[in-house]
């Protein structure tokens, strides 16, 4: 973790900077990207059941600072664009490595899966915030990158909703095309309708997936 947490710093400012432009940005990104690391830190000595960080949260880490990159153009009023996709789609396809990792270096537990989880919904709403200023959809993109949040605070009021949920390939499905809709929506290359279309599919999927999961857990509590 020592040597993990300044790579992943480099890495997002290398991008805030180099890749997306930003100086001021980059430099928010980085503060929030070692907010983010700091509270891993604290998390992992408490929920972590092994004694070495592992190639996998590495990936997942790394994952963490590609996406808090991200923050960086939109501090710079600069939202949108085929290097905001480009990193989105890095950061998704690593999404299935650092578990692959896990598995395979027996380091699989309940918060390297949170800790994945929490990187997802950081990007939903980052790249929801980057489609609000430039994509033709309205504020009800928003939709996709809030409903995990909203989900949280539920919890807070009725804690049977922070039960553990059994694997569903469904809402992993769903999950899948939450991000590669916001990540298309980020290029200049779908008609209004089309953008507008994807979206709401995107969001009624997303809707109809936390639903499932709140009958499932009340049904359980």
């Amino acid at each position: 973790m020592i040597l993990a947490i300044p790579a992943g710093l480099a890495l997002n400012l290398g991008i805030g900077v180099m890749v997306l432009g930003q100086g001021t940005g980059a430099l928010v990104a980085g503060v929030v990207y070692l907010a983010g690391a700091a509270l891993v830190c604290v998390a992992m000595r408490r929920h972590y059941p092994h004694a070495r960080l592992g190639s996998c949260n590495a990936v997942t880490l790394m994952r963490m600072a590609l996406t808090t990159a991200l923050i960086a153009p939109l501090v710079g009023g600069v939202a949108a664009g085929w290097a905001v996709a480009a990193i989105a789609t890095i950061s998704l396809t690593l999404d299935g490595v650092d578990g692959w990792l896990a598995r395979r270096s027996g380091l699989c537990s309940d918060f390297g899966a949170r800790f994945d989880m929490e990187v997802d919904a950081a990007l939903a709403l980052i790249l929801a915030l980057h489609a609000l200023a430039g994509s033709p959809v309205g504020p009800e993109i928003l939709a996709l990158g809030v409903m995990r949040y909203l989900f949280i605070g539920a919890g807070l009021v009725w804690p049977w909703i922070m039960a553990p949920l059994p694997v569903s390939y469904a809402r992993k499905a769903v999950c899948v095309l939450q991000l590669a809709t916001l990540i298309a929506l980020q290029v200049p290359v779908l008609s209004d309708d089309l953008a507008i279309t994807l979206a709401r599919i995107a969001a009624a999927a997303l809707i109809w997936s936390f639903g499932r999961d709140v009958l499932w857990l009340r049904g359980h509590r």
